[in-house]
């Protein structure tokens, strides 16, 4: 097994990985000399995680701590773990990363883990392990969402993820396709891929610009299978691309983006929605999403994949059938021109506009960092467990800005800006 996979990795440019390593480093998080960085990584996305690790000590890094998880390992504790297992979490280790955190560590992430890992797994057992984890998550997350310290989410072409998106090519032939894939989302397939990382983040800035100058009090979307009026929280700010978290430092969170995104307001949204592109959530597919808002909650909710992992999902805490982001993204983003649908949030969400259920970013606010979470609540920030983005946009989608008032705006027509 280890030399096959040391076959497939050899068809990944080692360049253009180095080069993304660098980015994560550099631009993704924008690493200060003597800061501590936190990294979870699959195993196997090792090549990738050793080099992000060398730029890190190059960068001047405190101490980098790794922790590694394995899909065999993952798959091991459904097959043969306890019952009682699935309702427990390791809190210690989150409220571990949550003091790191705290004493202004960093936070890195490499994804690259197979999409449909636990899609033969009973959803119960499933569900009730999301449900813990995600409860035993919340010190660190609180960290990550409240934008406390620089963090940074990047990905790695691994062969199960890479078989789901070319399940027609031979093994070391998708692992390349999507070896490219990542990089040209990531613009690391650039000579100069840090000034181009430049240009874009001036280029989404302009877009919240536009956005906050207009102080919509809600978005309008329309089409196929949707209707949907997501009210805007009082005192909202759209932000998009590299952002200063709490700590000072500037980073791009997501690499890649291509979203510009805000706080909905938890109690106003209205109407009805249908997804566009399948929703990979912790290891099961979920397919033709589509639900019912009412006073800001789901009141409805179906899926022609995955609709019973979905329900349990709407049930974690009051919050999880709630708005805590609305993104835009144009169809025409270098992801949606790929024509590829990648099983991975951290890419379609950036091919498509969406909408996360659960947990705002409080940094999406004026002032956000001055403000207690009453404050947030009261303005129409979402709580809850979870943060789960899932895409509503597609070349069939027009938005409207409406005002207090109720005029309106277009936003984007037929899924570009307008």
């Amino acid at each position: 097994m280890t030399t096959h996979s040391r076959g497939v990795s050899a068809t990944i440019d080692p360049v253009k990985l180095d080069r993304l390593a660098e980015v994560a480093i550099k631009v993704g998080l924008q690493l200060q000399p003597g800061q501590d960085l936190v990294l979870t990584s699959s195993i196997a996305a090792l090549p990738l995680t050793r080099r992000i690790v060398e730029h890190a000590y190059r960068a001047g890094a405190g101490l980098v701590t790794p922790i590694f998880n394995d899909d065999e390992m993952t798959l091991a504790r459904f097959r043969y773990g306890a019952d009682a297992g699935f309702d427990h979490a390791a809190g210690w280790l989150y409220e571990g990363m949550a003091k790191a955190f705290a004493n202004n560590a960093a936070r890195l992430a490499v994804r690259g883990e197979d999409p449909s890992l636990l899609s033969a797994q009973d959803p119960a057992k499933v569900a009730r392990a999301n449900k813990a984890n995600s409860i035993a998550y919340q010190p660190a997350l609180e960290k990550i969402t409240g934008f406390d310290i620089n963090w940074n989410i990047v990905a790695y072409p691994d062969l199960a993820w890479a078989k789901q998106v070319f399940p027609g090519d031979a093994d070391d032939v998708a692992v390349a396709k999507l070896a490219d894939a990542i990089f040209a989302a990531s613009r690391v397939d650039v000579e100069d891929p840090i000034g181009n990382w430049e240009a874009h983040n001036a280029a989404l800035r302009s877009r919240t610009e536009w956005l906050n100058g207009h102080n919509f009090h809600a978005l309008h979307f329309t089409g196929p299978g949707t209707d949907l009026t997501v009210g805007l929280a009082d005192g909202h700010e759209w932000m998009g691309g590299a952002s200063t978290a709490r700590n000072g430092i500037t980073c791009n969170p997501n690499i890649p983006t291509e979203e510009v995104f805000t706080t909905p307001h938890a109690r106003r949204v209205e109407g009805h929605v249908s997804s566009t592109k399948p929703l990979s959530y912790q290891g099961t597919l979920i397919d033709e999403i589509s639900v019912r808002f009412e006073e800001g909650r789901i009141v409805e909710a179906k899926a022609s994949k995955g609709e019973d992992v979905l329900k349990k999902v709407l049930d974690t805490d009051e919050g999880a059938r709630r708005l805590g982001e609305v993104a835009l993204v144009p169809d025409s983003s270098p992801i949606s021109a790929s024509g590829l649908l990648f099983f991975n949030t951290l890419f379609d969400e950036n091919a498509a506009c969406h909408i996360a259920l659960g947990q705002c970013y409080s940094k999406c606010f004026v002032d956000g960092a001055s403000l207690s979470q009453e404050e947030i609540g009261t303005r129409g920030g979402n709580k809850s467990f979870i943060h789960i983005d899932w895409m509503i946009g597609s070349d069939r989608i027009d938005i409207d800005g409406v005002g207090k008032d109720g005029s309106r705006v277009p936003v984007m027509r037929k899924g570009e800006w307008a």
